[in-house]
This record gives C-alpha cells, structure tokens and sequence, in this order.
C-alpha cells in the first residue's frame, strides 16, 4: 500500500528509510547530507563498504544503528554512476539504475520480512530525473507489496508526516 507523504522523512517512523546515492558517494548534498549529519556511523560504514565490496549501479545496501532515539534502519539505492576519482561528485543517476535498484529493494523487503518503508523522490531532487518516471518504477516495483509504502513525495523540514499504520491480523 503506497501513500503519497509531505513532510519531513528523517522523522518518519518506518521500519526502514531509503535513498539513491551513487557508489562511493561523499554524502555531501540533500538527503545523504542530512542522514550523514544525523548517524554519523553510517557514513563511516558507508565508505568502508564501498571500499571493500565495490558496489555496482543498480544494487542496494542497508545499514543499521542508533539515531533520533532509536534504531533505525537506511537502505542506500545505489541510483547513480560511480564517481570516475575518489573525491569527485557523484555520477549522474539513470533510470535503468533506479529500476535495477527498486528491483534489488523489493526482494530485500521480502526476504528481511521489513514492515514499512519511506522513500523520497529518488534521484529526482539534486539527480534531475522525471518524478513521473520515477514514481511509476516505484508503483511497479513496490505498490502490490502488503506494507506501507510511505513516499514523500513533498519534503518539508521538521513537520511529521502522518503515517497511516497497516494492522495486522493475530493469528
């Protein structure tokens, strides 16, 4: 079940937050920026992972820690080209890696049985890609799925979006 969101997704409360960043990212403009300044192990993580594992476009990564109180979980799409040189910006995103990416996302929701889920507009902020485009991927690969699907669609800093809850059934 997919929900259309405005507020702030750093103050969501799904199991797991998603963004696209390329491999080898420096975590240095919006959301990563953000995610980086809130759960500085992440980052840390984040390059030690890349640097050991060397990531393709089109996969993800998730980490786990402490943040905001609580543990909280990101899933890092890697959406954009790997930087051609250490230190230089980010690689352009494609909507070929955002779908490969949303692909990896779905199975990785199924197999750790994950309960919800929030996700931007990925790569289309800072990455230029076509909302549209984008959020037809995200509907294909994600819409069918039996959990929430919490899309911020609008980012408005410091404002809680209210998250509907799915119940589940006691059996």
């Amino acid at each position: 079940m997919m929900y259309d969101l405005t507020g702030d997704i750093l103050l969501s409360k799904a199991a797991v937050i998603v963004q696209g960043v390329a491999p080898n990212d420096d975590f240095n403009k919006g959301l990563a920026m953000s995610l980086r300044e809130h759960f500085p192990s992440l980052y840390k993580d984040f390059r030690h992972f890349c640097h050991t594992a060397h990531p393709k476009e089109g996969t993800v990564w998730m980490w786990s820690g402490m943040g905001n109180g609580r543990t909280v979980s990101i899933v890092n799409l890697f959406t954009h080209e790997t930087p051609e040189h250490a230190g230089d910006h980010a690689g352009k995103p494609h909507l070929s890696h955002v779908n490969h990416a949303l692909r990896s996302l779905r199975k990785l929701i199924q197999k750790e049985e994950i309960k919800s889920v929030a996700l931007p507009r990925i790569a289309c902020g800072l990455g230029g890609l076509d909302w549209e485009e984008v959020r037809a991927l995200i509907e294909q690969h994600l819409g069918d799925l039996e959990i929430p699907v919490y899309v911020y669609s609008t980012f408005a800093v410091g404002i809680e979006a209210k998250e509907p809850h799915k119940t589940y059934a006691m059996v």
